[in-house]
């Protein structure tokens, strides 16, 4: 299965703070642009929009993770578009997240397909990508989850995998700090890992690292990344990614009402 590592530009800001209202909708986009060693750049526009099943109250928690913390069930939709030198890459798909009511149980579940053609050729590669998963909350702010996570190409080969990952929100002396941590274990090589962090100079400002391997494509790259909510219903991201034969950036905004 084709796999592509999009990633996002370092954006930085002036660190300011506000006060957030909640909020029950939010819509964003963003632009990929990958740069490999030995051939010519791919970029890709991507779009996307979550719908919260109830308002989600921020109260004193960093905005970018007002959502987790407020257990908001939700359903999600996002699009991502390219044409680079003839050849269309385009994904789109729909996910959902729920936290069972007066219990510490989560569970999720998201769809796609992914659809790779090239210009004057029969190729035209199409795929279906799923995953599902069962969480718990042991403590709040903190959710682990198992699950699987597959494919299914047309005419071709399929596969299921294994899921297990982590997330942390928590204070560390006077700041906010989020971990997280995703392994895909499948057979046969057919392995990813991830691993990323995110340290809140203020509710509004985060700045983080992360790190991807992907064992099936020998592949793995090294990421810094930034947010900043310049008003409390909008905000600006970036990321710019390090690997071995490519770098990747992105810049992204969102908007909540």
């Amino acid at each position: 299965m084709k796999k592509t590592l999009l990633a996002t530009a370092l954006f930085a800001g002036l660190a300011i703070t506000g006060t957030a209202n909640a909020y029950q909708s939010e819509v964003g986009g963003n632009y990929s642009y990958l740069d490999p060693e030995h051939s010519g750049g791919v970029s890709q526009f991507g779009l996307n929009g979550t719908y919260y099943f109830n308002p989600v109250q921020t109260r004193n928690s960093p905005l970018a993770e007002a959502a987790f913390l407020d257990k908001a069930s939700n359903v999600s939709a996002t699009a991502q578009y390219g044409n680079n030198s003839g050849v269309k890459n385009s994904t789109y798909g729909a996910a959902g997240e729920y936290y069972i009511p007066n219990s510490q149980f989560y569970l999720g579940a998201g769809v796609a397909r992914n659809e790779v053609s090239l210009k004057n050729t029969p190729v035209d590669q199409k795929t279906t990508l799923y995953n599902a998963e069962v969480g718990y909350l042991p403590a709040p702010g903190l959710l682990v989850a198992v699950g699987v996570q597959g494919y299914d190409v047309k005419d071709g080969g399929d596969g299921a995998d294994p899921t297990l990952r982590a997330k942390l929100v928590t204070q560390v002396g006077q700041h906010d700090v989020n971990l997280e941590a995703r392994g895909v274990f499948g057979s046969n090589n057919n392995r990813q890992y991830y691993v990323g962090g995110d340290y809140y100079i203020d509710k509004t400002f985060s700045v983080g690292a992360d790190y991807t391997k992907d064992k099936s494509l020998d592949q793995d790259q090294w990421g810094l990344t930034a947010k900043k909510f310049i008003y409390p219903n909008l905000s600006v991201d970036g990321r710019v990614g390090f690997g071995d034969n490519y770098n990747t950036y992105t810049v992204g905004g969102s908007y909540r009402f």
